[in-house]
């Protein structure tokens, strides 16, 4: 007797296999493969690096969550293939398929798993907030969370349309360049002297607004010695998308060479500047862009090598 289009692809016997068990076996052997490669050969490479305590930190987090998304996607995946493979419709079968109901074990345990694991990385998201010092995210003028020790402080000033930073620990000079050095704790003060911009130094995992009038404090700790990219990442004006710089991790020695001699370049800009403040104000400083003009800090093409500020009539 001929099978049935219903008959085709059963075992014999009419036994219907254990789709579920299956499934997970083939699930649980998938994932056991790959999460280990994710964690190992992905992670070194996600994202933002490990220049800083800060970006370290961020990438170990998104390694911990590519780590618990991989069974997941492997999940989808594994079902999706299977349900391809042995519950198509077959060539002549136009009957419709077995009525479906709740599974209360299913249900029960996808609640409790995917509860559990949005409770656990909540805890495990706030520690990683406090433990890197605000994870270099601005924290406002006054930061709840510090680091060890004592920071260099690193005034960011944003300015339509550039970042200049200012140093208190050198007398107060303020230069076009980010220099700082490894090993070294920082203390970022962010203002701004126009319009809302934001200090973004991706190597170093740091993001913090630059706000008119408001000191908003980002820590970070350098590990590494390399580049690193300044951009803003606040729709600021016309010329937002050419808002960007360069900085350096240097070794101590050759910072604090770097520092002494920029300081004595610009000695003579530095006294006109206003006093060291934790923010600033734009109509104090205008008439500095005439004496940038008259030492030639400005380059060709619109360079510099000081701060840039508009030129008073």
């Amino acid at each position: 007797m001929a099978a049935t289009p219903t008959d085709a692809g059963a075992p014999v016997g009419g036994a219907e296999p254990n789709h579920g068990r299956r499934i997970l076996v083939v699930w649980l052997i998938a994932s056991v493969i790959c999460v280990p490669l994710v964690v190992l050969l992905l992670g070194p490479h996600l994202p933002p690096g490990a220049m800083s305590s800060s970006s370290r930190s961020q990438q170990v987090d998104l390694t911990v969550l590519a780590a618990i998304a991989t069974p997941v996607i492997l999940g989808v995946w594994i079902y999706f293939g299977y349900a391809l493979t042995f519950w198509r419709q077959q060539d002549g079968d136009d009957t419709d398929g077995p009525p479906m109901h709740g599974h209360a074990r299913i249900q029960v345990g996808w609640i409790t798993v995917t509860s559990a694991i949005v409770l656990a990385l909540a805890v495990y998201g706030t520690i990683e907030l406090i433990a890197p010092a605000g994870a270099g995210a601005g924290e406002g003028p006054q930061p709840i969370w510090k680091p060890n020790g004592q920071p260099l402080q690193v005034q960011v000033i944003g300015q339509q349309w550039r970042f200049s930073y200012r140093y208190p620990a050198f007398g107060g000079m303020e230069t076009n360049q980010l220099v700082l050095p490894v090993g070294q704790p920082v203390q970022f003060n962010v203002t701004s002297l126009d319009v809302i911009h934001s200090f973004w130094a991706y190597q170093l995992g740091v993001k913090a607004d630059a706000n008119p009038q408001l000191n908003n404090v980002a820590y970070v700790k350098t590990e590494h010695t390399g580049s690193v990219v300044v951009r803003c990442s606040e729709l600021c004006g016309l010329w937002h998308g050419a808002m960007f710089d360069y900085g350096k991790v240097m070794p101590l020695a050759q910072f604090q060479a770097w520092a002494a001699s920029t300081r004595t370049q610009l000695v003579a800009l530095t006294t006109e500047l206003p006093p060291y403040a934790l923010t600033y104000d734009a109509n104090a400083v205008k008439q500095l862009g005439k004496a940038f003009h008259q030492a030639g800090l400005f380059g060709a093409g619109g360079g510099y090598y000081g701060p840039q500020y508009p030129v008073s009539p």
